[in-house]
């Protein structure tokens, strides 16, 4: 009998199980070697010092003698220390980045929630409609809220500059919100309308503890583009070095002939470690599906 067995052939489905689950590693590890390769290399120049870079460029170590943190120290001193003035922009940023987070949330929960619910005319392409403004290049938006916010007296500050970036992120928040929106059941809401809870009351006790892993993602989403964003910063603090934000740091950096190319590294290593901190720390909720078994019959 157990000869018999060990004759079976190997079945079809067996090799593609086998064979598919071996592609899957060979892919991940090839797109986080193709993804945490260029962040390595952007460390390791960061921590060199420039003669050891120009003597060998290709080197993808860093001996404990080379080491070092000195372009970082240029990188966050302040300008009036003959620094490059990196830790007030990432305040910039910070600020800019969490009031255009909190501005789009408090315009994208109630439009999600309504185009998601309610029934109105048009409701059915509304989604369309919001996706449609990407259609549109974003220097077509930059002159029209260029001279609005200057007469208004907004040119040149975070608070401005955090109303701007709305018109980039609250479609896409809609959207995404929406879509989340409409996989939780809507008897829990009939159950809390039962329960004497407003249609706010509703929203603010139920649908959104049950939408936190949406409103995580959407607002990490919102956080990124406010952060990189550039071509607005440009625009409307151009003038104001002062509120500068660290988009506009790095490419003075950049573009400045007498910086080397170790603190051009350390900038954006700076620039990019924040999101990676953020995100990290959101894992959790990103991944953990709160409205599993909230629905019981």
């Amino acid at each position: 009998m157990s000869r018999a067995r060990a004759q079976v052939p190997f079945s079809r489905a067996q090799f593609e199980e086998r064979l598919f689950g071996a592609l899957r590693w060979v892919v991940i590890a090839f797109l986080a070697l193709i993804t945490l390769a260029p962040f390595y290399y952007m460390v390791l120049l960061s921590v060199k010092p420039i003669d050891a870079l120009l003597l060998d460029p290709g080197r993808l170590w860093v001996s404990t003698k080379e080491f070092t943190l000195s372009t970082y120290e240029e990188v966050l001193k302040p300008t009036s220390e003959g620094g490059q003035g990196f830790l007030d922009m990432l305040a910039n940023s910070a600020l800019a980045s969490i009031g255009a987070v909190v501005l789009t949330m408090l315009a994208a929960i109630p439009g999600s929630y309504a185009v998601s619910r309610l029934r109105f005319f048009g409701g059915r392409h509304i989604s369309a409609l919001f996706l449609a403004v990407y259609l549109f290049p974003a220097t077509l938006l930059a002159v029209p809220l260029f001279v609005m916010f200057a007469r208004m007296g907004l040119q040149g500050s975070l608070v401005g500059l955090a109303i701007v970036y709305i018109a980039q992120t609250v479609p896409v928040s809609i959207y995404m919100m929406k879509n989340y929106f409409i996989t939780i059941p809507f008897s829990i809401e009939e159950a809390a309308a039962l329960d004497g809870c407003s249609r706010l009351q509703t929203i603010r006790k139920v649908v959104l503890p049950l939408a936190a892993p949406s409103l995580m993602a959407t607002g990490l989403y919102i956080f990124m583009i406010a952060w990189n964003e550039f071509l607005f910063a440009l625009l409307f603090l151009a003038a104001t070095p002062e509120n500068w934000t660290v988009s506009l740091g790095l490419q003075q950096l950049a573009n400045g002939i007498e910086v080397s190319k170790t603190v051009l590294m350390a900038g954006s290593v700076v620039l990019t470690i924040p999101v990676v901190v953020l995100f990290l720390a959101a894992e959790r909720l990103l991944t953990e599906g709160l409205t599993s078994g909230a629905d019981k019959s």
